[in-house]
């Protein structure tokens, strides 16, 4: 006894179907919005919630946001393995897991919340004892046969009728089923009468009985032995009456049905119409629709990550380029507002020539400190033995390679195409596509008067200044210093929407080009290319680009006139800018080529007009 009781009691303590799931916590990539795109966030499942807070350490401040799972649901994404949806009516969450193994393991846990303690699950139609009782069912039916013919009131009428009817034909019914019974329990008594009496003779032939079925009574009068049963006598009930109710409620019943027909034959041309009307409106609506989405997808901005740049992307290349080019005219917009900002603002300085510029003409560092400072004192003039650390092999090849390639005129070139000129400048393209990416060449020169190639080129390296004029960059750290004219920079570019941000990790390094014969122009140089450094490896939420960018300056001199000293009338700056870069992703090559065709000379003019800013009115280095 005791053993089946305590059986028993663990059965219901402990019921294997009504355990709740366990709480499933980690690190989930959000999609937060088009300008920071992936975010890392901490997201917890529990008690049919799923919630997420900024970081772990953070869940003491309380989530960012929550869903109920009931009636959420999950989608993985058709190409991305590490990405599933979860959506509640209009609220999305677009989430992105490690890998695809543990993006299944958050759906499946997902899910057996979502199964254990959503509405209209096995265990919660067991806790709450829903059943529906054959009554409530059949007054449901009831109601609702009745008020899906609201409309026209004598066909309401008819149908009260038709109710009435068959109230009356369920008490006829059980009347007659009484009366069946009762003349059935009647004829049964009596055979068994009639049975018992034919053995009472059997058994005593000296009694007899005359007149058949008749005894005699004392006063001689004759009693039936048998009484026939009555049906009017029995129980009270009109047999025959009965039976003309019931004929003539059917026939009330065959009646109003017949009415009821002839009602719904008169009103089925009026249904019709109604019909074509209401197909009329849904054919108006899904156009609207149909428009409304056309202008949507016209719109420069868009709510989810499948609205952005990548492989399976909803945009086409035409919507692309449009919401390229838009972000880029609010991008220049905001600029200018920025510039005239600074113009409004900014007050003249006196600042005495010699303390700035340096008028030295060749000499070296020797074991000087390196300070990123925008003083050209600093940058002195460099050859190959002087610029010793672990990339100088390919600084060296690289710088050979740029001397020897970039300096050659490409106007006759059939391979090269003249894609923009404005005054002295010029600017040429190659295309060149591997594997579906943009990897076109870009060359460009430009002529620019009163500075020398020396600044020009130190104010292209100097990473003090370097947020003074290049507008495309968001942000960016000096990741290692090689030497004091080589270092490792890495830098995040302002995104375009819808493309992906990009970021960028490359060395930089400045040299002066020893000339090999005294009629052969000064000549300085900026080397970009990439690299790759345990400090800065690629993240999920930028895509990384690769570059290899050469800015070449030579600076040529006309003599000044008679005795006087040469001035920045007297000199000009040749310079000649290529630019090879692989941008990754999966931008349209369209969108790609516009984008270079607009911003390199864009970026030439700002940058050479700064240089000019900065050198007016002070000492001229070369």
């Amino acid at each position: 006894m005791s053993e089946k009781s305590s059986s028993s009691g663990s059965d219901e303590d402990v019921d294997p179907e009504s355990v709740q799931p366990v709480e499933h916590g980690g690190v989930l990539s959000k999609w937060t919005n088009y300008i920071h795109g992936w975010q890392d966030r901490w997201v917890v499942l529990k008690n049919n919630t799923l919630s997420y807070y900024k970081s772990e350490d953070e869940r003491e401040y309380g989530c960012r946001g929550s869903l109920c799972l009931s009636k959420a649901v999950i989608t993985p994404h058709e190409f991305d393995e590490c990405r599933f949806d979860i959506s509640v009516n209009d609220s999305v969450w677009y989430l992105r897991a490690e890998d695809p193994e543990h993006r299944l393991q958050w759906i499946e846990s997902i899910e057996l919340h979502k199964a254990e303690s959503g509405y209209g699950s096995e265990t919660s139609l067991r806790r709450h004892g829903s059943m529906l009782s054959l009554t409530s069912a059949a007054s449901a039916l009831s109601a609702t046969s009745t008020s899906s013919f609201k409309k026209g009131h004598r066909l309401r009428e008819k149908l009260a009728e038709m109710e009435t009817f068959r109230d009356i034909l369920c008490r006829q019914v059980d009347t007659l089923q009484k009366y069946f019974d009762s003349c059935s329990d009647a004829v049964s008594k009596d055979e068994f009468q009639r049975d018992r009496v034919e053995d009472d003779e059997d058994e005593f032939p000296t009694t007899t009985k005359t007149d058949g079925e008749y005894n005699h009574n004392n006063n001689g009068s004759k009693e039936k032995l048998f009484s026939p049963a009555s049906p009017k006598g029995m129980n009270g009930i009109d047999f025959k009456g009965e039976a003309i109710t019931f004929k003539a409620t059917t026939a009330g019943i065959l009646s109003t049905l017949s009415h009821c027909i002839e009602l719904m034959v008169k009103r089925e041309d009026s249904w019709q119409k109604r019909l074509d009307k209401e197909l009329e409106k849904r054919r108006r609506v899904e156009d609207a629709y149909k428009c409304a989405v056309h202008e949507l997808k016209k719109k420069s901005h868009y709510g989810g990550p499948d609205y952005e740049e990548g492989p399976n992307s909803l945009i086409n290349e035409d919507e692309f380029f449009d919401a390229v080019e838009a972000e880029l005219d609010r991008q220049d917009k905001i600029e200018e507002q920025c510039h005239s900002e600074k113009v409004r603002i900014s007050r003249p300085s006196s600042v005495t020539p010699g303390d700035v510029y340096s008028t030295i003409g060749t000499h070296r560092f020797t074991n000087k400190p390196h300070s990123h400072t925008s003083s050209l004192s600093s940058v002195e003039l460099v050859s190959a033995s002087d610029d010793i650390h672990r990339f100088s092999a390919q600084v060296e090849e690289w710088v050979q390679n740029h001397m020897t390639y970039s300096l050659q005129d490409v106007g006759g070139d059939a391979n090269w195409q003249l894609v923009i000129e404005e005054g002295e400048m010029k600017v040429y393209r190659r295309e060149v596509e591997e594997n579906g990416i943009v990897l076109d060449p870009l060359k460009a020169t430009h002529s620019v008067k009163g500075v020398t190639g020396h600044e020009v080129c130190h104010y292209f390296w100097d990473t003090d200044v370097r947020m003074d004029w290049e507008t495309t960059i968001e942000n960016f750290n000096v990741v290692e210093t090689l030497s004091d004219n080589a270092i490792i920079v890495y830098q995040t570019h302002k995104r375009v929407w819808p493309s992906s941000q990009r970021d960028v990790l490359y060395l930089s390094a400045i040299r002066k080009i020893i000339a090999t014969n005294e009629n052969d122009p000064d000549t300085w140089l900026v080397c970009n290319f990439s690299v790759d450094h345990k400090d800065a490896s690629p993240t999920n939420r930028c895509v990384r680009a690769k570059i290899n960018v050469a800015m070449i300056c030579q600076t040529l001199v006309s003599p000044p006139e008679g005795d006087k000293e040469i001035s920045r009338d007297n000199i000009l700056c040749k310079i000649t800018y290529v630019a090879n870069v692989n941008p990754g992703g999966w931008a349209p090559a369209s969108v790609l080529r516009a984008v270079a065709k607009r911003e390199y000379p864009k970026f030439l003019k700002r940058f050479t007009s700064y240089v000019q800013e900065k050198t007016a009115g002070k000492s001229i280095l070369f």
